[in-house]
């Protein structure tokens, strides 16, 4: 199961998507979101598929990971372009069977509300995939650092932030060990009743919660047996610093977002 789940997960590499500054791969995942709602065409969606593919390719991260950790993430893209067939009435009648008919119209929505979806997922999980924690940590501290001025507790926010990612494997792989535990003592996950299954689903629960406060409890004694007192005299070992390869990120995201308002004018 910790290998069906991507984000989170960290996989060290020397390559350029890893050299970059978090604060760059944070903007740049944090504009492409808002690129990806502006597709609204064949050639548009091509641009956004390509510079995917392309920061897929820089990174390095073996693509049968990539593919095997999205394997959970299928099902709602599938359920999401199914949902829009049946929901959507808009255009041409394309095929009619009993009470059941899909439209034109339903089918473009489909394809591109299941592609935005997947464009999502593939781009924001190259961020975990290719910087550790504590990168991702610095960078939303100083990405939110104006809000200091209202007191707002950045550097808490942003702890909590990147422990929270950084657990999710954890809890998995924790989960995936109880289960198997569970399963060698007779309790059956998949046959049975509905009512059955969701009682089954108690001898896990139950371990799990255990297991994660402990583990929180554990973690929290370890920083402040450290002297972690908070954002209050803290300095940093390795400050973050832009680079000419941040610039050409920066330029290859720029072209690309030209690229995707010149394509939105094609019929």
């Amino acid at each position: 199961m910790n290998n069906l789940m991507i984000i989170g997960q960290y996989v060290p590499s020397n390559s350029i998507i890893h050299r970059l500054d978090p604060r760059t791969k944070m903007v740049i995942i944090f504009l492409f979101i808002f690129s990806v709602f502006l597709a609204n065409n064949l050639w548009s969606y091509v641009t956004l598929v390509a510079f995917a593919f392309l920061s897929i390719g820089l990174s390095r991260v073996p693509t049968r990971f990539i593919v095997k950790g999205l394997t959970p993430v299928w099902f709602l893209i599938v359920f999401t372009f199914i949902l829009h067939l049946i929901v959507t009435k808009e255009g041409t009648v394309l095929f009619e069977w009993k009470f059941i008919e899909i439209y034109s119209g339903a089918l473009v929505q489909g394809v591109k509300i299941s592609m935005r979806f997947f464009l999502l997922i593939l781009v924001t999980s190259l961020l975990t995939l290719t910087t550790t924690p504590i990168e991702i940590t610095d960078a939303i501290e100083y990405l939110l650092a104006p809000l200091k001025k209202v007191r707002f507790p950045v550097h808490e926010l942003a702890l909590m932030m990147s422990i929270s990612l950084r657990f999710i494997p954890t809890l998995m792989q924790e989960t995936d060990k109880i289960s198997k535990a569970q399963a060698a003592r007779g309790v059956d996950f998949k046959t049975g009743k509905l009512t059955d299954r969701v009682k089954a689903i108690v001898p896990l629960l139950v371990p799990l919660f255990v297991s994660a406060f402990k583990r929180a409890e554990e973690l929290a004694m370890a920083m402040e047996a450290r002297g972690y007192r908070g954002d209050e005299g803290r300095s940093k070992l390795r400050a973050l610093q832009v680079s000419m390869r941040d610039y050409v990120a920066y330029t290859i995201f720029i072209i690309m977002v030209v690229l995707l308002f010149v394509t939105r004018s094609y019929t």
